[in-house]
């Protein structure tokens, strides 16, 4: 039976992080596995330009609707009423919003909720966006066929948070691409074009937001011995980047915590190439796809002991608690001295990551959206 499915994609503008990337890797895969699948993706003014881009952007069919940004209330009315009424116009069968909105009315839909972290972190999104989804998601989640989670942890959170039924939940995991191989990099090179020193390096791509706790990441780093290893942590500054500054400079590290800004994807990979371990801290994740990233590459991974990551990780990673800062020092100690330790991880990591496929992630896709026509 050929499927007829539309993609709620309003929601990407050039730099949707995750979001973004969860579309471009979806779509390509559930093609290659559905022949004969018939796609329609509705985007805004300000959709991307990779979109059309793609070797596969011939065989979907785009709607451009007459909406920038994202969260006007006409960009909200095209998401939950809009789009539907257009899909009922055009014969599509079922529209996916892969960004936790989908349409309400005509037609069924099924909704991704990537995370309810706005939910328990209030201050790592905007008050705005906190009164969207607290008010929106829900109502998604009780009118979808079919609701996706990214991981069996964000399936039972979602699910007690927003009050919706477990057995409405589909999990379909995400999936990540191995790097293809590169020469290593000149690290003398690398170091200087960075502005770094010769200390072994500490990693941790992560957003600068408080649920990350990078602030518990530096406190951990200050407890280390001397002569300790450079923290590197990229991406673009805000508020959160002066707090964590300031913490370092009240602990005596500020000298040894490297805050890059944002950086190329060739300078990242450069960065994995060099780094002596990787640390993820956080609090709360929908999935946690830098784990795997790290471990794609090689890196040996340190991260925090929280159902999503131990999911994840699945005994890849040194788990810490990342409410403890002695926790912290102690994983980054071992995988900065313990060659063994570092050997079976990377080795396990490596493993790990090969049971991650976009494909898979897009056949379990179709199989929910089956389900939500049944």
């Amino acid at each position: 039976m050929t499927l007829r499915v539309g993609l709620n994609l309003a929601y990407l503008v050039e730099d949707s992080g995750g979001s973004g990337t969860y579309a471009r890797e979806l779509i390509p895969e559930m093609l290659a596995a559905e022949p004969g699948l018939q796609l329609t993706a509705w985007i805004g003014t300000t959709a991307p330009a990779w979109l059309r881009e793609q070797p596969w952007s011939g065989e979907v069919r785009w709607i451009r609707l007459p909406v920038p940004g994202v969260g006007s209330p006409w960009h909200l009315w095209h998401e939950l009423i809009g789009i539907g009424l257009d899909a009922r116009r055009r014969k599509v069968e079922l529209v996916h919003g892969p960004a936790y909105l989908a349409p309400l009315i005509g037609v069924p839909m099924v909704a991704t909720i990537l995370d309810v972290i706005w939910a328990h972190h209030p201050e790592a999104a905007g008050r705005r966006f906190r009164l969207v989804m607290g008010t929106l998601a829900p109502l998604v989640g009780r009118r979808a066929a079919r609701i996706i989670a990214i991981s069996k942890a964000a399936r039972d959170d979602i699910s007690q948070t927003l009050h919706l039924d477990p057995a409405k939940f589909d999990v379909t995991e995400l999936g990540i691409r191995e790097p293809p191989p590169r020469e290593p990099p000149d690290r003398a090179a690398v170091v200087a074009r960075l502005g770094l020193g010769d200390e072994p390096i500490v990693l941790c791509v992560a957003a600068k937001r408080s649920h990350k706790n990078l602030h518990g990441l530096i406190r951990g780093f200050a407890q280390l011995p001397t002569p300790r290893p450079r923290l590197v942590l990229p991406g673009s500054p805000n508020e959160y980047e002066t707090e964590l500054r300031e913490v370092a400079a009240e602990l005596g590290v500020a000298d040894a915590v490297s805050f890059l800004g944002w950086i190329s994807g060739e300078d990242l990979e450069d960065l994995f190439a060099i780094a002596r371990c990787f640390v993820l801290p956080t609090f709360q994740e929908g999935f946690g796809l830098p784990v795997l990233e790290a471990m794609a590459r090689g890196v040996p991974v340190a991260c925090s002991d929280i159902p999503v990551l131990r999911e994840v990780a699945s005994g890849a990673a040194l788990m810490f608690d990342p409410h403890d800062p002695a926790s912290i020092a102690g994983a980054i100690a071992r995988l900065s001295s313990e060659e063994e330790l570092r050997d079976e991880l990377i080795a396990l990591g490596r493993e790990r990551v090969r049971e991650f496929t976009w494909e898979r992630t897009a056949k379990a896709t179709l199989d929910s959206y089956r389900r939500a026509l049944e």
